[in-house]
């Protein structure tokens, strides 16, 4: 027997039922961007190699271990799925010339690839929506992205998503403050795990995010990085605070607070619940300063976020978000040669007119085809049979509500099925 093929692993399928959930969730997204005057950016699922590895670096566990990348046969070139969006926005704003016209906000929503241990929120192909102001230099920015992502949890209604900010300052502040931390690690080099002694040869930075309990103590008595910022970056990270303070938006400083990718500068922050186990970031972010030289650009000011949608899905569903699709306003029954032709005539005239028809297919009596009607949700089942479509007329059955059955001309349908609808939700 044939072995049945399923998805590949970590690569789900979203059905129906979920899908819906997932349609308003972007319908929300989309005019919370619109909001903001954020325009939307759609990049290639594919890029050249050497823009994660330049952007992101080759010492992180993005590039060195969770990249679907591949050799293209027809021409030899390494490509990869985007594992993130941030450096393919960055290279499509340098390659379109897209800063000649001004600072850019825009916004984007799509599937990501990264070949890590599927878990819940968590899988190989997820997907992200973020946004990137390129252009912008001041604390204002920054705290502009924050309060939108707050906007958001308020437009989703969700609760218990709470900031924690960071600032990682300038490069040399940086390299000052990772000689203070290498000295201190290696003084605990004994104790440190495998992912801490290669983190502290490659990018001992990223030891601060360990997820290891065995490691907080050691990395809770770390040097602090907010201790080796210049006035330059303290003023900008003052300024963020302050902004945040006047919006009456409460905040934490986490001091190991370093995201995953080499490219930040300055701000960094993250979104984070406890409704989530372990995995508990939900939307992350920061400033990006030295990207766009990095892969070959000119100078320019960046920042953005990219939050995960399955992670924010399931506290929709955490909070009793329904994914239930929303019902057909008519379900059409038809019986008869005559009928079975004259029905799409009728659909078609309904949806002219701005109503979702359900039509009935694949044969059945006519009580078959009313137990269909009563369970798909519809409100009215419009019905056809040959002498209806012989007078070019449909009789219309409530569903929902005690009323007479009536019998309409099909130019007079529309109306009098607007007036009985209105009737019922009111």
């Amino acid at each position: 027997m044939t072995q049945t093929i399923q998805a590949v692993r970590g690569m789900n399928d979203i059905l129906p039922d979920e899908s819906a959930l997932w349609e308003r969730f972007e319908e929300v997204v989309r005019s919370w961007a619109h909001a903001y005057g954020y325009r939307s950016i759609r990049m290639p699922l594919l890029e050249h190699t050497a823009l994660f590895r330049r952007a992101i670096g080759e010492a992180t566990d993005i590039v060195e271990k969770e990249m679907y990348s591949f050799v293209d046969e027809l021409n030899g070139e390494s490509l990869t799925l985007r594992p993130e969006a941030t450096a393919s926005t960055v290279r499509a704003a340098i390659e379109h010339s897209l800063l000649h016209a001004g600072a850019q906000r825009l916004w984007y929503m799509g599937p990501m690839f990264r070949h890590e241990r599927p878990q819940k929120g968590r899988y190989r192909q997820f997907h992200q929506v973020g946004a990137e102001a390129l252009g912008y230099a001041g604390p204002d920015v920054d705290a502009e992205l924050i309060l939108m992502c707050a906007r958001l949890w308020d437009d989703l209604g969700l609760e218990g998503v709470r900031l924690q900010i960071n600032s990682l300052g300038a490069l040399d502040e940086r390299r000052a403050h990772r000689d203070a931390l290498v000295a201190h690690l290696k003084r605990h080099a004994a104790d440190l795990d495998a992912d801490s002694r290669r983190r502290l040869v490659t990018n001992p930075l990223r030891v601060l995010d360990s997820k290891n309990p065995a490691m907080w103590p050691i990395i809770e008595g770390a040097p602090k990085l907010l201790d080796h910022l210049g006035e330059a970056s303290l003023k900008h990270f003052d300024g963020l605070q302050a902004i945040l303070k006047d919006a009456g938006l409460p905040f934490s400083i986490d001091h190991h607070l370093v995201r995953g990718l080499d490219y930040y500068n300055l701000t960094v922050f993250e979104w984070v619940t406890d409704r989530l186990g372990a995995q508990g970031t939900v939307c992350g972010g920061g400033r990006y300063d030295g990207l766009f030289t990095q892969i070959g650009g000119k100078p320019a000011p960046a920042i953005g976020f990219a939050m995960g949608v399955e992670r924010l899905i399931a506290l929709l569903q955490e909070a009793g978000g329904s994914g239930a699709a929303e019902a057909q306003d008519v379900y059409l029954v038809h019986q008869g040669e005559a009928a079975d032709r004259f029905a799409f005539t009728v659909a078609e005239r309904l949806r002219d007119h701005g109503f979702s028809v359900a039509h009935h297919c694949g044969g059945g009596s006519f009580k078959t085809q009313m137990r269909r009607a009563d369970a798909s949700g519809a409100q009215v089942a419009v019905i056809v049979g040959d002498d209806e479509a012989a007078a070019r007329e449909a009789s219309v059955k409530s569903l929902r509500v005690e009323r007479a059955q009536i019998r309409l001309a099909l130019d007079a349908l529309p109306e009098s099925l607007s007036q009985l609808l209105y009737a019922e939700e009111s």
